[in-house]
């Protein structure tokens, strides 16, 4: 096949899947938008019979995605939560999972409101040996984020996978803000990659999707099962957007992580700034580990200020930057997890990772690196 013979993930990108659903020659991948297919005979089928089972144009991006990833097969949902929830189903009442202490808000929230009374207990640790210890008879999988939202702590992904796979565990990494063109947690030895495709994947902050790309082929039978059962698939229009997305993924998420960069190493030195967790910079604890097991740091910056004052003030005054949740696109967004993401975490557990009324974090888009520091410097006062 042709695609044996591109290497380089930004062609990947660019190229997606090599399997083709019409005969014009179509450059773009065609929206069908079509919720079911006739039969050609009693007893046969083209291959697509109900889009809630399958779709050519949804099929088109869970290809593409399974080679960036380098999976057996990948299933595309409506939301990044909507992939979480069909992840729960591989477990039942009694079940235990250790996930990352510093988890998304959504997440927990899900596993705390919704998985828990299902019967699914949880413990969350950071790092390997946390997670180590954590782990029971009943323990069936280990769910990590790396680097974490918000407080971007690097998990090392090859001594987990070692530990799960001793144990005969799941390994679940969630890689929404590295993506494969920085990440490649399968490569590492986890068994299931999740992604919020609304965030770097589509790019451009105009549609939900989540997605789970397995290692195993039956794994990925079981999520597909999952998937046409409860039912949240993505639609034709959403893949399409999402394809889109992705061609421009490379070019974005490596102009994303040089002004990250520029930005993080500005902001250490801003005197209204007591804090900045970017794993691109030296200083941050996971950078070792993080240049070990990804090829790139990213556009995502978590900085504390001295105050919540002045974090209110800058959430209130900056002009170029947008105040709104969500992350990963074009558009430079900045978010009060205290107040957003995280807000349903109880407050102890939020205080005692960090997550108070001084910080704040930054999806850096792509506007200029200049425009992005005066915009913070003047909402800061300096």
């Amino acid at each position: 096949m042709e695609s044996e013979l591109i290497m380089d993930i930004s062609t990947l990108c660019v190229r997606g899947c090599e399997k083709r659903y019409d005969t014009t020659g179509a450059v773009a991948v065609p929206i069908f938008a079509s919720a079911t297919f006739a039969h050609p005979g009693v007893g046969q089928s083209t291959g697509f019979d109900y889009s809630r089972s399958q779709n050519p144009t949804k099929e088109y991006l869970e290809h593409t995605l399974t080679a960036l990833e380098g999976g057996a097969e990948t299933v595309a949902f409506s939301s990044g939560m909507a992939a979480v929830g069909a992840l729960m189903e591989l477990f039942s009442p009694g079940d235990h999972i250790v996930a990352s202490d510093d988890l998304y808000g959504g997440t927990y929230r899900l596993f705390s409101q919704i998985s828990e009374k299902n019967g699914i207990t949880f413990s969350y640790a950071d790092t390997p040996q946390e997670i180590a210890a954590a782990i029971t008879p009943a323990t069936k999988a280990v769910i990590i984020e790396t680097p974490t939202n918000p407080m971007m702590r690097v998990v090392d992904i090859a001594a987990v996978a070692q530990i799960t796979r001793e144990r005969g565990l799941l390994l679940v990494v969630d890689n929404t803000f590295l993506t494969p063109v920085f990440q490649r947690p399968i490569a590492l030895g986890a068994d299931i990659v999740l992604h919020s495709g609304t965030k770097y994947l589509g790019g451009h902050n105009d549609t939900l999707s989540g997605m789970l790309v397995a290692k195993d082929a039956a794994v990925a039978e079981r999520l597909r099962y999952i998937a046409k059962t409860t039912g949240a698939c993505l639609s034709p229009f959403d893949s399409f957007l999402i394809i889109r997305g992705i061609k421009t993924l490379a070019v974005r998420v490596e102009r994303q992580e040089k002004t990250a960069l520029a930005i993080a190493r500005w902001l250490t030195g801003h005197p209204a700034v007591k804090k900045v967790y970017y794993i691109g910079l030296p200083e941050h604890p996971g950078y070792e580990i993080s240049a070990r097991q990804a090829s790139g740091f990213g556009g995502m910056i978590s900085f504390a200020v001295k105050g919540e004052q002045t974090a209110v003030k800058v959430l209130e005054s900056v002009r170029v930057i947008q105040y709104a949740e969500s992350l990963g696109g074009t558009d430079s967004l900045i978010t009060y997890p205290m107040l957003q993401t995280h807000a349903e975490i109880p407050e102890s557990e939020r205080l005692a990772r960090g997550i108070d009324g001084c910080l704040l974090r930054l999806s850096v888009g792509l506007e200029a690196a200049d425009d992005l520091i005066a915009d913070l410097g003047q909402a800061m006062g300096g």
